[in-house]
């Protein structure tokens, strides 16, 4: 235990491991930990259930409300990726120390920056805050950052906390101000069924899918050799990149299939329209197969977020950790969300993302100690002083 009487952050990332909030299960039982671990005097816990309330994210607010806006939001997923792999040396779902690392399923990915985060909030007395400190913990980021979408669609939510966000994905405690966007599209051919034996009487809808693919690949191609902007930023794929990753179609070999569907994703740059890529997955389809009845539908989508880089937040949290590059990831998180409805969100956060999502999930010690540190500076500069 601490000096406070809470735990401390390997303790409090030790609970928070412990509850399987893989993105097919509810959160509600990390959401009543959380709420009970920071219930307190002049602390603020809000719940904004999802649609079919079986899960909820969670708004944390403390310090006073400053007209024009002021001091800090920390923010980051409760849900975590399924632990089915079979090399784990230990039990996914119970933090273990290997060498100088905790391990254990969102350890990086990102229960680690929740603790750091949820015991600066737990630490501090609200009426020594000057400006407000806030937590936003969101559901379901895994599966296509629905709890932040649904946040940033709730305007009496999403006007209750400070603008700026750090949002603690696991970057090896570099600062990010730009990441891509994950747009996913399904298109859906329709055939006709048969026996295989009377091929005249049926139409197999995997043909034209087939042709659709391979139209596909070659504006894939095409893709890869432009330079949209912002392209600079992402060296290794300076490019929105398209990917055909799931077809399915037919049930038997000796049936002619009457359905085929074919699921994209499409990494978009920070600037790129969502509509406008499906436009143009539209008449590349189109195009192939004129006569073909096409039906197109998006089935979720990430934005792509940058921060300017004049952004105050920004530059605090370079010259904490003394950096002096610009840093992107290629992977999409909430922060898309929050920017469409005007959050200055960074990236910042012990971990690497390359041993998230597999066995053994780590996340470095003496990363979340120096996470912890650059925290409770940070808040200082922006909410005590």
């Amino acid at each position: 235990m601490s000096a406070t009487g809470k735990l401390t952050d390997a303790a409090l990332l030790e609970r928070l491991v412990a509850f399987d909030t893989t993105s097919r299960l509810s959160n509600l039982p990390l959401v009543d930990f959380v709420s009970d671990y920071l219930h307190r005097s002049g602390v603020a816990i809000h719940r904004l259930a999802s649609p079919d309330g079986t899960k909820a994210n969670l708004l944390v607010r403390a310090g006073p409300d400053i007209e024009g806006g002021g001091g800090l939001t920390f923010s980051g997923h409760m849900d975590v990726v399924p632990a089915e792999e079979a090399d784990w040396r230990s039990d996914p779902f119970r933090l273990t120390r290997s060498d100088d690392t905790w391990v254990g399923r969102g350890a990086a990915d990102m229960k680690g920056f929740l603790a750091i985060a949820i015991n600066r909030v737990a630490a501090l007395e609200p009426g020594r805050l000057r400006r407000p400190l806030a937590l936003l913990l969101t559901y379901d980021e895994e599966v296509g950052t629905i709890g932040a979408r649904h946040f940033a669609e709730t305007p009496d939510a999403s006007a209750a906390l400070p603008v700026d966000v750090v949002i603690g994905e696991p970057t090896s405690l570099r600062v990010v101000r730009l990441h891509k966007g994950m747009l996913r599209i399904e298109l859906v051919f329709h055939g006709r069924a048969a026996h295989s034996g009377y091929p005249k009487i049926g139409r197999n809808a995997i043909e034209p899918a087939a042709k659709a693919i391979g139209a596909l690949a070659e504006l894939r191609a095409r893709m890869e050799r432009e330079r949209p902007a912002h392209g600079e930023h992402f060296p290794e794929v300076p490019y929105a990149a398209l990917n055909v990753g799931v077809v399915q179609g037919g049930s038997a070999a000796n049936v002619i299939p009457d359905r085929c569907t074919v699921q994209l994703g499409i990494r978009l740059l920070p600037g790129m329209q969502a509509e406008t890529m499906a436009d143009r997955i539209r008449e590349t389809v189109a195009g192939a197969l004129p006569q073909e009845r096409l039906e197109l539908t998006t089935l979720g989508e990430s934005p792509a977020m940058i921060l300017d880089e004049g952004a105050a937040l920004y530059r605090d949290l370079h010259s904490l950790v003394g950096q002096t590059t610009t840093e992107s990831v290629a992977f999409a998180t909430d922060a898309g969300w929050l920017q469409r409805i005007g959050y200055r969100c960074v990236l910042f956060g012990p971990g690497d993302i390359k041993d998230a999502h597999r066995a053994n999930e780590h996340v470095p010690i003496a990363e979340m100690e120096r996470a912890g540190t650059v925290l409770d500076e940070l808040i200082h500069r922006r909410c005590l002083a």
